[in-house]
């Protein structure tokens, strides 16, 4: 049988295990239980190091665009930051280029943080990584890229294109 129809939630042959969405759920639920415990060691939680992680990546940044990348809805990145702020972790300014934007930077205590919670979870990343050739994670990488660019074409606040060339 077709794993795409038995991971259609509109057909009668659905399987839940089949269904991408919720195996890719059930995949960030264990990776966020096995490293949770090992961030609270050393004073984060999830939101904060996808927080540091993003930032770590490139700072300074606005909220809105570090809520995005963490898949944080605004209003909830906005007191994560601001808590964050509070613990000497980042530090808030206005934009040089638009003073309605509030960019976050990387204080030393975020940046020895960062690299605390970066030397926690690359172990388990490369044990989860295991038995992958890069060949394979290359493939895995452009096949969620997929799924998310497919999701644009049902999403409202991302306008259409005219014609899409990957059909």
């Amino acid at each position: 049988m077709d794993n795409r129809i038995l991971g259609d939630p509109g057909t009668s042959a659905f399987q839940v295990e089949k269904y991408p969405f919720f195996l890719l759920n059930r995949l960030v639920g264990r990776y966020n239980g096995v490293i949770e415990p090992r961030l609270r060691e050393i004073g984060l939680d999830i939101p904060y190091w996808r927080v540091l992680m993003i930032l770590g990546e490139h700072s300074p940044r606005g909220v809105r665009d570090i809520a995005s990348a963490a898949v944080i809805p605004l209003s909830t990145m906005t007191r994560i930051i601001q808590r964050m702020a509070a613990a000497g972790l980042v530090s808030l300014g206005e934009s040089a280029e638009d003073g309605r934007v509030t960019e976050v930077s990387l204080l030393p205590l975020g940046e020895a943080k960062l690299a605390e919670a970066r030397s926690i979870t690359a172990p388990v990343y490369a044990g989860i990584i295991r038995g992958f050739s890069a060949r394979d994670f290359d493939r895995l990488l452009t096949l969620l890229e997929q799924l998310h660019a497919n999701l644009d074409l049902f999403d409202p606040s991302r306008p259409r294109k005219a014609q899409d060339s990957r059909k």
